[in-house]
Order: C-alpha cells, then sequence, then structure tokens
C-alpha cells in the first residue's frame, strides 16, 4: 500500500512541468543580413553573418567572419573573452607583445578577458571563422588602433 502511495506520488510529480514551458528557436538561414565589416574595425574585405545575440540565457553573441586574403581586424580586446572556431581557409591571430600564430580549419582559440589581440586572413588566403563572444555589461568588444601594414607582415 506505501509502495502505491509513494508511485502515485511520484506520478503526480513527474506529470507537474512549468505553466509555460519554453520551445526551440529555430532562426532560418537567410534571416539575418550579413553585412561588410566596419572600415572602421577592419582592414580589407570582411563579410559579418549574424548567428545569434545574447540573451536572458545565454551571455554571448555569435557570428560567422569571413576575412578575405590580407584582411583582418583592427586591434581589440573582449571584456569577457572570446571562442573562434576556425572553419575554412588559413589565418593568423596575434596578441600584443606575442608571435602571429598561424590558425587553420578545427582549431580553436580562446582569448581571456582584457587581452589585446587581432586576427585575420594571411596575406594569400581566405580564413572564415565563428566568433563566440562573451558579454559583459552589456558590452563584448573594446576596439583599439587599426594593425598597421608594418605589425600584419612581421
Amino acid at each position: 500500500m506505501k509502495l502505491t502511495a509513494i508511485a502515485v506520488a511520484l506520478l503526480a510529480l513527474v506529470g507537474m512541468g512549468p505553466a509555460h514551458a519554453q520551445t526551440a528557436e529555430i532562426s532560418r538561414n537567410g534571416s539575418r543580413p550579413s553585412a561588410m565589416g566596419s572600415a572602421q574595425y577592419f582592414t580589407g574585405s570582411v563579410i559579418v553573418e549574424p548567428l545569434f545575440r545574447a540573451n536572458e540565457h545565454m551571455h554571448a553573441s555569435g557570428g560567422l567572419v569571413t576575412f578575405a586574403p590580407g584582411a583582418r581586424s583592427a586591434w581589440h580586446s573582449h571584456p569577457a573573452g572570446q571562442i573562434l572556431i576556425v572553419t575554412s581557409g588559413t589565418g593568423w591571430v596575434q596578441e600584443k607583445g606575442g608571435e602571429k600564430r598561424a590558425v587553420r580549419p578545427g582549431d580553436v582559440v580562446w582569448t581571456p578577458p582584457g587581452v589585446m589581440h587581432w586576427h585575420g586572413a594571411t596575406a594569400t588566403t581566405s580564413m572564415s571563422h565563428i566568433a563566440i563572444t562573451n558579454m559583459r555589461d552589456g558590452k563584448n568588444v573594446e576596439w583599439m588602433q587599426k594593425v598597421s601594414d608594418e605589425e600584419y607582415g612581421k
């Protein structure tokens, strides 16, 4: 008898769900317009395709960024860090004061909060990456000066 009462109580609890359960949201390809990277923050031809925005449940935004050969970001940092997932081509990443490093498809780059860096394509090969950028106090990037041709060519 006790087992029956316990089983009935457990079944009642299992059947109780949130009154307004959320459902999966699909953001269809083509519904998020691509844009050219701003000449204020990028050198060369850069296309930014937004993938998702930060919201109350996820404190990060994501985008697919494609750099033509020779294109790159300006120096910048992220107040809450950033992950890059290289999807095609060959590119470079460099932290201020550090060596320029090659990145290739499948490479994942974590840049800690506040670290000044840039990333982009090599001089001869385009590069695409998915950027997942964390938010802190409503901000995800702090832009600085452009990477000079001399810095890029070293």
